[in-house]
């Protein structure tokens, strides 16, 4: 009998400096849920002891009715978490992506993949932050609604802890924001996707390059002047395993120590890019950086596929963008007012945010649209899933394949 394969102990080389590791914005962005029983106090012990009750599948595969008795939530909810788990999966080739909606149920979820999808529900999004140029602001806001008066402290474009406007941080405050939390939580993250060594205490943990792979739903690397990569072929943690053999497991905590390296550097990196704005200091929860002035009828494109295009601050004209004009496979719409806007574009992902008194037509998005915090908005959309949350006295069109999900404080909305 040949001795059992033990974990590796080479030491993890430290990161490249041309590759950097960046957070997979569509979880945080559009995979949060308002389902108090997702949110744990403890989100390691209650997730542990969740996989231990559902590890006892042969494949590893988890679906809604069994959710819905170990969470103890209904039906519905149940099918929610995964028909929003299969819209921000990193894995085109995972059967929940690729199965048909009434098959959901059968095939059900990866085990890992909906246990990072549950942990990352504690996490809390930035808040929006105030306009430095409130004269400027003043000249494109909506006009006054036969809600102000009484409504006017549930407006989604007022918020209730102030009375300045407030508006959508910068990508790079997100981006910084997301990478923070990573930093905070990957000891638990690694410990969820790890397994004990047999025989051995619960600190000798290891990772098998299937669970680190498991990671590419919460981080991907990206190259400078390339796309992106996958995360197997960023990291040199894997790199002398014999593609004829069984990977070799490696110890959780040089890989805890090794992406730790690569955040850290991240970071620097975004802080670099991107100094505090002068627009005064943070004010309590709001842990991001201030937002540059708003520009009107700017369009700012990433120079990567993966990083969304912004339109932003359109005011008071008319806007056409087609496919040929845009590469990138998300898209921000961001403040415009009193506007029409057509985009007649393929995408993977859309957000809509912070827009009053204008018409906007979205084309074709292959995974989800989320509209925020928009009042007296006619919103044609032809998408997979639609969310809605904050709204007011807007008008939507809807062409989806599933019901929309409609979140938060809303007010006299029209869905068709």
């Amino acid at each position: 009998m040949t001795d059992p394969i033990g974990p590796s102990t080479s030491t993890i080389p430290n990161p490249s400096p041309t590759t950097l590791l960046h957070p997979r914005r569509e979880p945080f962005e559009h995979g949060l849920l308002p389902i108090q029983k997702l949110i744990f106090t403890d989100p390691l012990q209650a997730l542990t002891s969740l996989k231990q009750k559902l590890v006892s599948s042969s494949t590893q595969r988890v679906d809604s009715a069994a959710l819905a008795d170990a969470l103890e939530i209904s039906l519905d909810h149940a099918r929610l978490v995964l028909d929003t788990l299969a819209s921000v999966l990193h894995s085109e080739s995972d059967l929940l992506v690729t199965s048909r909606f009434d098959d959901v149920d059968s095939v059900g979820a990866d085990l890992l993949d909906l246990i990072l999808f549950l942990y990352i529900q504690s996490y809390k999004r930035l808040l929006p932050r105030s306009h430095k140029d409130a004269a400027a602001v003043a000249d494109v806001w909506p006009s006054t609604s036969a809600f102000d008066g009484y409504l006017s402290a549930l407006s989604p474009l007022q918020l209730v802890r102030c009375n300045t406007r407030r508006f959508m941080p910068s990508q790079a405050d997100e981006e910084a924001h997301q990478l923070s939390y990573l930093q905070k939580h990957l000891a638990n993250i690694l410990s969820l996707l790890s397994e004990p060594v047999e025989g051995e205490g619960e600190e000798s943990l290891v990772i098998s390059m299937e669970g680190f792979e498991h990671l590419g739903f919460l981080i991907q690397f990206e190259d400078k002047g390339s796309d992106g990569v996958f995360l197997s072929r960023a990291t040199p943690i894997f790199a002398n395993s014999d593609p004829d053999m069984p990977a070799v497991p490696v110890p959780a905590s040089q890989v805890l120590d090794w992406l730790l390296q690569n955040i850290a550097s991240s970071l620097e990196h975004v802080t670099e890019k991107n100094p505090a704005k002068e627009n005064g200091p943070p004010s309590g929860s709001d842990q991001d950086v201030a937002m540059a002035d708003t520009s009107p009828s700017s369009v700012k494109a990433s120079p990567s596929v993966r990083s969304p295009c912004f339109i932003e601050g359109v005011s008071k004209s008319s806007y056409v963008k087609q496919a040929s004009d845009l590469k990138n496979s998300s898209l921000k719409v961001i403040n415009c007012h009193d506007s029409v806007i057509y985009l007649l574009v393929p995408l993977r992902y859309a957000t809509i945010y912070g827009c009053s008194d204008a018409t906007i037509v979205l084309g074709a998005v292959g995974k989800a649209v989320r509209v925020e915090h928009c009042e007296r908005v006619h919103v044609i959309i032809a998408a997979k899933r639609v969310c809605i949350a904050n709204c007011r006295e807007c008008v939507f069109f809807l062409g989806v394949n599933h019901r929309p999900l409609i979140v938060g404080d809303n007010h006299k909305l029209q869905v068709g």
